[in-house]
This record gives structure tokens, sequence and C-alpha cells, in this order.
């Protein structure tokens, strides 16, 4: 199938680059894989990340945009990543970060390239259970920013998954749901936890 990614604004991904060639951005990154990175490096992969902000028990999401996160590459391989944020004068590069979300991103993304059905790429975060999925939306011509997961929509749990959900393993929204309606409701004291990097 072809994986639909959607295209990032363009002040995120002009404030990925501006950071990408300031050597005091890079240098002081926690991101050993980045400052020692052999070659160009370039974001690719731009994907908008939403966060899972309510889920009703009638199993629909509430969902908000927090912001694009664009994959680092260098030598063909993701390395490291930029997150870009919407701030009252636009959107600002936030951070760049590496460890296991970055090259489970990579893994999932070739992972839906090779099932059936058109999917528009995004990334969908649970913070209350420090989760991270990549949210395959079934309209392509969608905006990226926007929208609900879908009951038909398919979330691909990102290493590490929380215990009991396997990572890399399709969900339809419909069948995830209920599980995280109720590990949610089992930690409702962690409301307000930080976004998974």
């Amino acid at each position: 199938m072809q994986l639909h990614v959607p295209p990032a604004p363009a002040p995120a991904l002009r404030s990925v680059l501006t950071a990408l060639a300031s050597p005091t951005a890079v240098r002081e990154a926690p991101t050993p894989s980045l400052r020692t990175a052999q070659g160009p490096v370039t974001p690719e992969l731009p994907l908008p990340v939403h966060v899972l902000d309510q889920i009703a028990p009638a199993g629909t999401a509430a969902t908000r945009l927090a912001g694009w996160r664009f994959l680092i590459r260098c030598g063909g391989r993701a390395v490291a990543a930029a997150e870009t944020m919407l701030t009252p004068d636009g959107w600002a590069f936030s951070h760049f970060f590496e460890g296991p979300y970055v090259t489970s991103t990579e893994r999932a993304l070739r992972q839906a390239e090779s099932m059936a059905g058109p999917y528009q790429a995004r990334l969908l975060s649970v913070p209350e259970l420090y989760m991270l999925t990549l949210w395959l939306h079934g309209d392509c011509e969608a905006d990226g920013a926007s929208g609900h997961p879908a009951a038909t929509d398919l979330l691909v749990p990102l290493a590490p998954a929380p215990p009991g959900i396997a990572a890399h393993r399709p969900h339809s929204v419909a069948d995830l749901l209920p599980v995280l309606i109720l590990r949610v409701t089992r930690t409702a004291p962690m409301l307000g936890s930080p976004t998974p990097a």
C-alpha cells in the first residue's frame, strides 16, 4: 500500500532546519547519535502528534494536536527526532531527542507500508499510560492536524508499550479503545503526565 504522510506546516519544517544548522542547538541536545552523525542530516517523515485528551465510555476519543515530529535521518537511518510546537507566534522548534521511540517509529512506518489499504500516518500519544502509537488514519485526504480516531483506523503501539499491550501489533481503534479506557480509569490520578518523547 501507499502510506500517506501529511505535509507539515512550512514554519515547522523551517524551524527544524534552522535548529539543525545551529551548532549550539545540536551540541546542547541530549542526542549523542545526532552530535556524532557522519554526513548530512535531514528531517523527514513529518508526523502530526496528537494527544488523547479524553476517552468517553461510549468508545469515542477526543484528541488535540500537540506538535509535529520529524525523524532526523543520516546514512539511511533515523538517528534522532525533532519536535516542534505551536506558540503564539506560530510553529517553533522545541527539542531534539533520541531513544526507543525513534527506532520504533521507523519500524512501525515500514510495517505500515506492507499493510493492505491506504492510510495517513500520524502519532497518537496517551500520556496517562506513557504510551505512543502510530495512528493509521483511513482518510488519506484529511487534514493531518485535525480529526479524531475512527473506529476502523489502526493503532500500532510503539515500543516500549505498556505491560499487556504488544508493541508493533496493529489494533483497530474499536478494539484498542476499550482496553485504554480500562487502563486510564485505573490510572486516573496520573492525569496531566507528560507526553512520551
